[in-house]
């Protein structure tokens, strides 16, 4: 069975993270987000794994080659121009060799793939969607199904009066290759607003999968936050690197923490982390490679990534900042804020109110108080 991920988009929402670095490569637990995602099908005996990209592709070859490191094989095609989800399956249908499975790249679900694919070929179906409920219908694309999870139609972000299930399309799709007929090559389309609607047109069997697994997109700060908590808090079942301090404490090698230091997990550390004196870190938390937190700091609720320096009495809480930044003494990140890579946040300033610091600036002290 092969499988295509869905890896070309720009990632904006989660701008400024994905200034310098694809959306699929962005840390999750201090390993890139897609290393979940091949862990993930691996796990399903998934190794053929085809990536459709378009955004810094070089990151993602560098870092995965051809896959052997990682126990799969992948093959790489590269959009000249995005190609929207469709297109970008039309445009690696030369490597297809029939059924496929196909994945929205920034989703991280634990859907039993298995049981997707046994219904697939149990109903004959041309195109099989995964299904999730969600509280609030009207912020998703819905999808409607009969008794028999025949699809009928999908419905767009509807008002409140016409949500007619909680059901959404969840970004796994179990297809059939020769439905790419209907795609048109080297354009821009959808799955969503192009293929679906012609497939419903033209009454090919296409049914939706319904699941209550655990499912979430990263593509917003706000969620990439959430994965973290999910994750740390056993929401999804993930093995986490390093060894295991005491409950809910984990660190990886050669990290110093001052005996002082006081940490209560979930907390995750990379490697070579340094914890000075009196600092206090409240999981879910997740601190990268060689960073430094500084006497007296206070972490909670937080995303640090590798690399990154936080002087002494600063304040990071549901926050998030990107590698090699330096964030002085007496500063607060707070309450949604983010600092992309290579930041200098100079001391007394309060970054608070979801903010969002681009790529190598430098804030001067006490510039930003609210």
């Amino acid at each position: 069975m092969q499988a295509v991920i869905l890896v070309g988009g720009e990632g904006t929402r989660l701008r400024p993270l994905t200034c310098n670095m694809p959306k699929p490569m962005i840390p999750v637990v201090n390993k890139p987000f897609l290393e979940h995602v091949v862990e993930y099908l691996k796990g399903h005996d998934i190794s053929d794994i085809i990536l459709s990209m378009c955004y810094k592709p070089d990151v993602i070859q560098q870092h995965f080659g051809d896959g052997s490191d990682f126990g799969v094989h992948l093959t790489y095609v590269v959009e000249q121009s995005p190609l929207g989800t469709a297109g970008g399956v039309k445009n690696v249908e030369p490597y297809l060799d029939g059924t496929c499975f196909v994945f929205n790249g920034d989703i991280m679900t634990d859907l039993d793939l298995g049981a997707m694919l046994r219904a697939h070929r149990e109903r004959g179906a041309a195109v099989t969607i995964s299904l999730t409920p969600v509280e609030d219908p009207t912020a998703y694309g819905l999808v409607e199904t009969d008794s028999d999870l025949h699809v009928q139609r999908f419905i767009e972000k509807p008002s409140w009066d016409r949500v007619t299930t909680n059901l959404i399309n969840a970004g796994t799709y179990v297809i059939e290759k020769k439905v790419l007929r209907y795609v048109p090559p080297n354009h821009y389309y959808m799955f969503e607003h192009g293929l679906f609607p012609v497939l419903l047109q033209t009454s090919a069997p296409m049914f939706g999968f319904p699941s209550n697994a655990y499912w979430i997109d990263i593509g917003t700060p706000e969620k990439y936050i959430n994965v973290h908590r999910d994750v740390l808090m056993g929401k999804v079942a993930k093995n986490l690197p390093g060894r295991c301090l005491h409950d809910g404490v984990w660190a990886g090698k050669d990290c110093d923490i001052a005996s002082s230091a006081k940490l209560t997990g979930p907390v995750v550390l990379g490697n070579e982390v340094t914890i000075d004196r009196n600092v206090v870190i409240t999981g879910p938390v997740v601190i990268g490679d060689r960073c430094h937190v500084g006497r007296e700091t206070v972490i909670e609720d937080a995303v640090i990534w590798e690399g990154t320096v936080i002087g002494s009495q600063a304040m990071m809480k549901t926050c998030v900042v990107a590698k090699n930044s330096v964030i002085h003494d007496n500063t607060w990140i707070t309450n949604g804020a983010i600092v992309a890579d290579s930041c200098d946040i100079g001391s007394g300033n309060k970054l608070e109110r979801g903010i969002k610091i681009w790529p190598s600036k430098r804030v001067e002290p006490s510039a930003i108080t609210f």
